[in-house]
């Protein structure tokens, strides 16, 4: 699929020599700088020393000394406490957090995580009718419960407070809990708006710990699980999760709990590992509990204790993250089949596939994979256990995918998520009529280049600039993710010196890349192997963009170029 080169505006030439003097750096790197809204030696060393005293007071938040108390009331009067997320990742980690902390300080708590299939995302009847027979007083809902207004309501017949620690987006009317932090809500002054559910989690500890003269230093272990939230969940990886993502990406490297560890070992992860990693090794597996089996598991492993239990919980999520793999394959096979059979799907600008039997775990997944190939606004429902069309909706950039859902509002027994993804569920005899209304709606909205996959580029370069030197200040700029992602260069009129297929079926390409007067430059380029036969057609001279990376090999470390995207 052509993809198209956006480049950034560069940075004000002036601002750009100034700073590069003064810091003693590269024009080129200060450029990357400027272009991330660093403009002063004070901003850089912000943003290159990041410091846990730069985090905001908890109590900016509102609602935060509603929450602290109710938690300080429940723990003076023994009241049983139940720990209440979501089944994904970032759900589970905030689970693990939260009850790990309440743990050391209160023997009367417990967690609960809803069943995908059959209770569905977010707080439930069931979860709440489990927290009444429980005798559990006050449920602490993490990752969800900002638009659960009945829900809420319903446990305060029952006699149950409830504590929301949310980051999506409100709904019309905040539920009347005990107390809701949210960045997100009206009303709120918390100058961060992007934590993740783990993320306003932690404020909460944090919020509590000062209150009750507990030593900040005590809680900077929870971090690791606040920096795989981050990283799983795609959030912004600026200011407060910026910090919160550093500081926790060294607490995984230097002493991460157990459950990670393990995770850690039974997935070769080599050392130091970075977001990277969070995003491709240890979410998907802590997310495949809860897809394939139950998110409680995923919890079971974050909280342990025991060296012996948490290699098994590993081994049993290890096992259903190779049965999710299997899954996903087979299911995004036959979607592709049904675009590619039928004229309608085919012409499109949506894609909107139902099949009775596809695993609910799974069709999230495979709804990405979908836009990798037809790069447009999908959605991948199957047929829950109640009878309804249940599914996942992904977007393309640059593109409000919630707000094309709400326009189906009336047509959908509920829905929830974000400008790029979403949950809804709806009657079966409505699946026609949204189909309908949700291209109409899309056609009517999208922009032509939103249907253009894109690959941002930083700035264009000359080979000869690449070296260790270059690489290192490069990886300042880490941790990586949205809205800092790992820089993108593009070098023109390059000759390739080798060019090879590589890997499994040969889909990816190993090249090398002559450079006058210097070594050659080895480069990876995954799943283009079909460009092998333009290459060689155009004399092996092409345009490419890419990041830097480094490659380890036997002790050795050489610089290795990751190539997004080749052009003749």
């Amino acid at each position: 699929m052509e993809k198209k080169w956006l480049f950034k505006e560069r940075g004000d030439a002036t601002v750009v020599r100034t700073m590069a003097a003064e810091l003693a750096v590269p024009e080129s790197v200060v450029n990357l700088m400027v272009q991330r809204g660093i403009n002063t030696p004070r901003q850089a060393e912000e943003f290159f020393s990041p410091s846990l005293n730069s985090l905001h007071d908890p109590f900016m938040m509102k609602d935060m000394n509603k929450a602290v108390d109710r938690i300080s009331t429940a723990l003076s009067r023994n009241e049983k406490i139940l720990v209440y997320g979501d089944y994904d990742v970032d759900g589970t980690t905030s689970v693990g957090l939260m009850y790990s902390f309440l743990r050391e300080r209160h023997p009367a708590v417990d967690y609960y995580i809803p069943d995908r299939y059959h209770e569905g995302y977010g707080l439930s009847v069931k979860g709440i009718d489990y927290a009444a027979e429980t005798n559990c007083r006050l449920i602490i809902a993490l990752d969800c419960g900002i638009k659960a207004v009945e829900k809420v309501k319903y446990a305060r017949n029952k006699g149950i407070d409830i504590i929301i620690c949310d980051h999506h987006l409100p709904g019309d009317e905040i539920p009347p809990a005990a107390a809701v932090l949210d960045p997100k809500q009206p009303g709120c002054g918390y100058p961060y708006k992007e934590l993740s559910g783990c993320g306003v989690g932690f404020k909460l500890i944090q919020g509590y710990s000062k209150l009750h003269g507990i030593p900040f230093d005590s809680i900077v272990n929870y971090l690791d699980l606040v920096a795989v939230s981050i990283g799983s969940d795609i959030v912004p990886i600026t200011g407060e999760n910026r910090i919160l993502s550093y500081y926790g990406l060294k607490q995984l490297n230097e002493s991460p709990r157990l459950g990670i560890q393990k995770i850690i070992e039974k997935a070769k992860i080599h050392m130091p590992l970075g977001v990277e990693d969070i995003v491709f090794r240890i979410g998907p597996r802590i997310n495949a509990a809860g897809r394939m089996e139950s998110g409680s598991k995923a919890v079971e492993l974050l909280v342990s204790r025991d060296p012996a239990e948490a290699l098994n919980i590993c081994d049993g999520i290890d096992k259903s993250n190779d049965d999710r793999r299997k899954k996903d394959t087979e299911i995004t096979t036959e979607a592709r089949r049904m675009v590619s059979d039928d004229a309608h799907h085919r012409n499109a600008r949506t894609t909107v596939l139902f099949q009775q039997g596809w695993h609910k775990g799974v069709i999230g997944i495979v709804a990405s994979r979908l836009i990798e190939t037809y790069y447009r606004p999908t959605v991948i429902l199957t047929e829950s256990k109640d009878g309804f069309a249940t599914g996942s909706a992904r977007s393309v950039p640059g593109y409000d995918l919630y707000q094309a859902i709400e326009s189906c509002s009336d047509l959908l027994e509920s829905f929830g998520g974000h400008m790029f993804a979403a949950g809804l569920t709806m009657k079966m005899e409505n699946l026609p009529l949204f189909r309908e209304r949700f291209e109409k709606f899309v056609s009517n909205t999208i922009k032509e280049e939103h249907l253009v996959p894109t690959i941002n580029i930083d700035e264009e370069i000359n080979l000869n600039d690449i070296n260790m030197t270059l690489y290192r200040h490069l990886e300042h700029f880490k941790p990586f993710g949205p809205e800092n992602m790992a820089p993108v260069f593009v070098s023109r009129n390059v000759k390739t010196l080798t060019c090879q297929p590589v890997g499994v079926n040969g889909v990816h390409l190993k090249l090398s890349f002559v450079r006058p007067g210097m070594e050659p430059l080895e480069a990876i380029a995954f799943g283009q192997a079909d460009t092998i036969d333009l290459i060689r057609e155009n004399g092996g001279v092409v345009d490419i963009a890419y990041s830097i990376d480094l490659n380890e090999f036997r002790g050795k470390s050489s610089i290795q170029l990751n190539i997004k995207d080749i052009k003749m």
